[in-house]
Formats: C-alpha cells, structure tokens, sequence
C-alpha cells in the first residue's frame, strides 16, 4: 500500500511541475503579445485554457485518492495538503496570464502600452518569468530559504507597478485614457501573477518545515542561545 501511496504522490508532484510549466508558457506568450503586439501569441495562449484546467482537475483528483489511500503520515499530508492549495495559485496565474493575452488580441493591431512605458512592462515579463523559474525548482527540489529568497523579486515586481502608477498620475502620461486603463489593469495582472509564486513559495515553507512563512521567519530570526 505504502508503494501505491508513493507512486500516487509522485505523480501528483510531477502534474505540479507541468502545470508550473503551463503557466508559466502561457504567460510568456501573453507577454509577447503585449509587447509585440502580436494576435498569434495572443491566441496561442488563450488556446491553453482547457488544458490548464484539464490538469488542474487531474491535480485535485489525485489529491481526493491520496486522502482516500491510507492515512498518510505528518508530511505526506503536507505535501497533499500544500499541493492542494498551489494547483489553485498555478489555475489562478494562468487565468492572469490569459487576460493579459486577451487585452492584447483585443487591441490589436494597435499597441496596448505606450512606447514610453514599455521599459516597464518588459520589466515585468522577465522578473514574473525568472520567479516561475524558481518556483519550479521549489516545486523539484523544496527549500525553505529557497523559497524565503522568492519575495526579493516580488518586492522588484512591486517596484515596478508603483513607478508605473506613478506616471500614469503624471500631467506628462503620453497615452490614450484606454491605453491608462490597460496599462493600470496589466501591472496589476503581474503584480497578482507574482503573489501566486510567493504563495507557492510559503506552501513549500510550510511543506518543508511544517511552518508557515512568518513562523519560520521569526525563527530564523530569533538568536541562538
């Protein structure tokens, strides 16, 4: 029985791992058709929606038989437990990546940033990439100062909303109010798309130490005797 779990649970972290890679290409696409404004990107990753929600229910099914199973032991129901809950983060990203592709196949042919902003949202298309990076190799190989480390880029994608907002409040904003509007949607979309990873982050913090983020924060910070 214990063979049978194993496999189960196995094969429950490998759809985590494929699911991450999902996303994350879905929303590499998205990002091109932002800054290409490109409708064959644009449609390439809306055209993903069935399947991340094919292995999305694939993912809570596996969840259902390992409960079902056997009782598992302490970190066994972790692992089931934290993965649960990172199938919905990996389902909620995917569905930001893909309004961020639907604005630009909306737009199109016309461009949804203005030329001057583009700095900026280039900027957020490659640090939402480098932290689904990351969160896949917490998802291959869990470490919970690994995972501490994730918020750094965060905090940078953070940065980057706040100087976008920042201009759009400017007299100086050299866009249309549409283009305003997107772009205030957008930034939001990727600061949202960040805090899924961070999520996933403090699950494996949790899978790994049986704390969570701030409990193991604080120990971490507390001096040795």
């Amino acid at each position: 029985m214990r063979t049978a779990y194993r496999e189960h649970l196995d094969a429950f972290s490998h759809d985590l791992v494929v699911m991450c890679d999902l996303v994350d290409a879905v929303m590499t696409k998205a990002s091109r058709a932002l800054l290409r404004a490109s409708l064959q990107s644009a449609e390439d990753a809306l055209s993903t929606e069935e399947e991340v929600a094919e292995i999305a229910s694939r993912c809570e099914a596996r969840a259902v038989e390992l409960l079902a199973l056997e009782g598992p032991v302490a970190r066994d129901l972790r692992q089931v437990v934290s993965s649960i809950y990172i199938v919905e983060d990996f389902r909620r990203m995917g569905a930001l990546a893909m309004h961020i592709a639907s604005t630009a196949r909306r737009r199109h042919p016309a461009p949804v940033i203005p030329e001057d902003q583009r700095d900026n949202f280039e900027r957020f298309a490659q640090l939402v990439a480098d932290m689904a990076a990351q969160t896949r190799e917490l998802l291959l190989e869990p470490d919970a100062q690994a995972a501490v480390a994730l918020s750094k880029d965060d905090d940078s994608v953070d940065a980057v909303q706040q100087r976008v907002m920042g201009m759009l409040n400017q007299e100086q904003w050299q866009g249309t109010v549409t283009q305003a509007v997107d772009a205030t949607l957008i930034s939001r979309y990727y600061e949202r798309y960040a805090d899924h990873c961070v999520s996933v982050a403090a699950r494996v913090i949790y899978l790994s130490t049986g704390m969570t983020r701030s409990e193991y924060l604080a120990r971490e910070d507390t001096p040795s005797l």
